[in-house]
């Protein structure tokens, strides 16, 4: 599979480079993550390869390498099936890399589900039948280890009251001193009518919640989950004036129509300040959503950083890709209008932020007709993004 430009660009658009795209086979490729290694100037797509678009028929996980030339464009490696990141008779699904500064370590997380059992006939019946694992890469994602499975050893006992669970989709992220963040979702069974029967599906509660590290990557811990209806999630470390850092995490919300907010003090161990933001719509039964932070290119209220959303942007379907700024995100209601990325159907993404190119670059589900066509890969300015409020400032 080639590079090539997307032909429904627009000039108000950037331009798109199709990554991974849908075979006349049936074959599909959904679920992106991102992550870009500046040291070496190099970024790491990841998908999930699926026999059709359905869920149960996901199969193993792909990843190509785009190195940054000094025109700034990306050239891009053949896709890659990453072999080593699976485990006997289950399917591979929701990439979730990080990378780990000390040790030039990318961890790449994923879920292993059994067979062909979907998430749903989990959720309905109480009987999780997904595993927690990772691969590493020390030479910048050309070669991966083999499997970890850290489902027994971090998730334990608690697996009883769960029906199921997943890490992201999308990137983790490394804070300043040095923690590891897996964002993750459980749906989360609070109680059983009898232990001898399965919950109904109206008893199984999904919440967003980190898996940490402190010693790069050695051990991983469980942190609380969020107190509020939250499923699929990415998170994003906050600066403030006083230089406290604020861990934030922006998840997916099923049934309330916004997408659920929320902070932890204590680095992703509990998360106490949980909101729903009404600026930032869901569509029915919500979408994947990322979310990066970056550092403030000018004076702000109260952080030192602010953050960017990448999101569909109608309420009603998944539509028109857009990407939100928040220059204030410790204060509520600061999200300011998108800038659309891509006009049409628009499904889940993953952000990335270059601080040596100070640009931003998003990995997307889209198409023409459906957004389950193709996943691509664009790049574009903070200027852009705050173009968007000027124009509305005028206005």
């Amino acid at each position: 599979m080639g590079n090539r430009a997307s032909k429904n660009a627009t000039m108000d658009e950037p331009t798109k480079t199709i990554l991974f795209e849908k075979e006349q086979s049936g074959i599909t490729y959904r679920i992106p993550a991102l992550i870009y290694l500046q040291e070496v100037q190099t970024f790491l797509a990841f998908a999930e390869k699926r026999l059709s678009s359905s869920d149960n028929e996901a199969k193993i996980l792909v990843m190509r390498r785009g190195t940054m030339t000094e025109d700034g464009s990306v050239e891009w490696s053949s896709t890659q099936e990453l072999q080593s990141a699976t485990l006997p008779n289950h399917r591979t699904m929701n990439p979730c890399p990080v990378y780990e500064k000390k040790s030039n370590t990318v961890f790449l997380f994923f879920i292993c589900v059994w067979m062909n059992v979907t998430e749903t006939e989990q959720i309905c019946t109480g009987k999780n039948q997904t595993r927690l694992c990772y691969v590493t890469s020390t030479d910048n994602g050309q070669t991966w280890s083999n499997v970890t499975d850290l489902t027994e050893t971090v998730i334990g006992e608690t697996i009883k009251n769960w029906a199921t669970f997943g890490v992201g989709p999308g990137h983790g992220v490394q804070l300043e001193d040095g923690r590891l963040i897996i964002p993750a979702y459980a749906y989360y069974i609070p109680y059983r009518w009898f232990s001898v029967l399965a919950p109904i599906c109206g008893t199984v509660y999904p919440r967003a919640l980190a898996i940490y590290s402190t010693d790069i990557g050695k051990t991983w811990q469980l942190g609380e989950m969020v107190r509020e209806s939250s499923c699929e999630c990415e998170m994003a470390e906050i600066i403030d004036h006083e230089g406290k850092r604020h861990l934030y995490c922006n998840a997916r919300s099923i049934t309330k129509g916004h997408r659920c907010e929320a902070l932890s003090e204590n680095s992703g161990v509990r998360f106490d300040q949980v909101r729903f933001a009404s600026e930032l719509v869901e569509p029915p039964k919500g979408c994947q959503g990322s979310i990066i932070a970056f550092p403030a290119p000018e004076s702000s209220p109260d952080t030192q950083t602010w953050l960017l959303f990448m999101h569909p942007t109608r309420k009603c379907t998944r539509r028109d890709m857009g990407v939100y700024l928040n220059r204030s995100p410790l204060h509520p209601s600061m999200w300011e209008t998108p800038k659309i990325i891509h006009s049409g159907p628009s499904g889940y993404s993953d952000l990335a932020y270059h601080g040596d190119k100070n640009t931003f670059s998003g990995l997307m589900e889209c198409g023409v007709e459906s957004e389950l066509e193709q996943i691509a890969f664009v790049t574009f300015s903070l200027s852009d993004v705050m173009q968007q409020k000027e124009q509305k400032d005028e206005n």
